[in-house]
């Protein structure tokens, strides 16, 4: 018998059939002699509906009061689930975050996990009971819900997995896996059979959908086996053929993976550039710029300071879209005054593309590669960023998808014929 942890994403989720054959995949795992907790999200569009309602209220909600909205969608699911399960015939049981309670910092709509306490959960399951978690929610010191930030469902899954040193946690999504690239944008994207914890991390980084970043480091840190599979298959499937469909995250590289020098493009659409214009070219100014940043609890991505001349220099760096005005506010107010800048600029009509490849580490010229082929498609670049397996570019939103299409092509991630 193995202890197993499930997530289920919104569309899994999202109507009462939908619900019943999540029940019925569970059932049938519990039937199979595993020990089941399930993490699902809300249902399709539940939570973007509840912040709706809370902005009509309150322009910028308080954040306090905004997470102990957002935090119904998945109670509500997590008892229709525990209602599906029993009409099977299973004794089932859910819980809020709080009530496992799923211990996190007070960092409103976008806590980070510190500590799960798994005795009650540990009890249910000795005693043949299915378990049901909320996802994407938590309790702070002060005893107030907490959100994890949007996609914070396979955050919950994954780091229950760990507290519980579960075998294997498995994410179930609207998608078999995870792909080369977006299937919506390179109709010829090829799943992944197997892909490693580094390349994972910086796909879900780099803007890939199908899992949240937190979630990758929470399975690296922990070495949590992960496995993404799709929710949308018949549930009755054996579970064999059922663990074969979907995208293994592995931490050991073998020859076989080592052969793809790039194996993903992933984009994201929810960059902005900043540019904070003529500050001084002097040691800590960028400590001036971004510590204010940090203070105001933005996320920064690319960093660029431009070589100097007269004495200053330009510094720019991308945030995201929902955080430009934000940025741009504290810029104003707190850093252009203080080392006494020209100008503060904001592009939200950017984008970042970028290839992933555990294979780069072994191989020149990929770089290279990427300029040529944006280049010929006439495409300028803004920002780059690199590491030792990824190479990112900022251009604009509005050759996204002709640049991922050219570099999905250019580096033969296409399906075999």
């Amino acid at each position: 018998m193995a202890l197993i942890v499930h997530k289920y994403g919104g569309t899994s989720m999202g109507s009462t059939d939908r619900i019943k054959n999540v029940a019925r995949r569970v059932a049938k795992w519990h039937a199979a002699g595993h020990q089941m907790v399930v993490v699902p999200s809300a249902m399709s569009g539940e939570t973007n509906r509840l912040i709706a309602l809370a902005k009509e209220i309150q322009a910028q909600p308080d954040p306090r009061e905004l997470d102990a909205i957002a935090c119904t969608g998945e109670q509500v699911s997590v008892g229709l689930l525990a209602m599906a399960l029993k009409a099977l015939g299973l004794d089932a049981v859910s819980y809020a975050g709080w009530q496992v309670p799923i211990r996190t910092d007070s960092a409103f709509t976008k806590a980070r996990i510190e500590s799960i306490d798994d005795v009650r959960v540990r009890a249910d399951l000795d005693a043949g009971r299915v378990v049901i978690i909320t996802g994407f929610q938590g309790m702070d010191p002060n005893g107030n819900v907490t959100t994890l930030g949007r996609g914070g469902s396979d955050t919950s899954a994954v780091a229950v997995a760990a507290a519980m040193k579960a075998q294997e946690c498995l994410i179930y999504t609207d998608v078999d896996g995870v792909y080369t690239t977006d299937p919506r944008i390179v109709e010829d994207a090829r799943r992944l059979k197997v892909v490693s914890f580094e390349e994972m991390l910086e796909m879900a980084s780099l803007g890939s959908k199908v899992l949240q970043i937190r979630s990758v480091e929470f399975a690296g840190k922990y070495r949590v086996p992960t496995r993404v599979l799709s929710s949308l298959t018949d549930p009755m499937i054996s579970l064999d053929e059922e663990m074969i469909s979907g995208t293994l995250i592995t931490f050991e590289e073998d020859e076989n993976m080592e052969q793809a020098v790039v194996s993903g493009i992933a984009f994201n659409r929810d960059e902005a550039k900043v540019t904070v214009r003529g500050v001084p070219d002097r040691p800590g100014i960028a400590y001036s710029i971004l510590g204010k940043i940090a203070d105001a609890n933005i996320d920064v991505d690319m960093i660029i300071q431009n070589q100097g001349s007269d004495g200053t220099t330009d510094f720019s760096f991308t945030v995201h879209r929902n955080e430009l005005q934000k940025t741009l506010d504290v810029l104003n107010t707190q850093v252009k005054p203080a080392v006494n800048a020209r100008e503060v600029t904001g592009d939200a009509n950017v984008c970042k593309v970028s290839i992933v490849g555990i294979g780069m580490r072994s191989h020149v010229g990929i770089a290279s590669q990427m300029f040529k082929t944006l280049s010929e498609e006439g495409i300028n670049i803004q920002m780059i960023s690199t590491s030792e397996i990824k190479v990112s570019v900022i251009i604009e939103d509005k050759y996204m998808e002709l640049a991922v299409r050219a570099l999905h092509r250019a580096f033969g991630l296409e399906k075999a014929a």
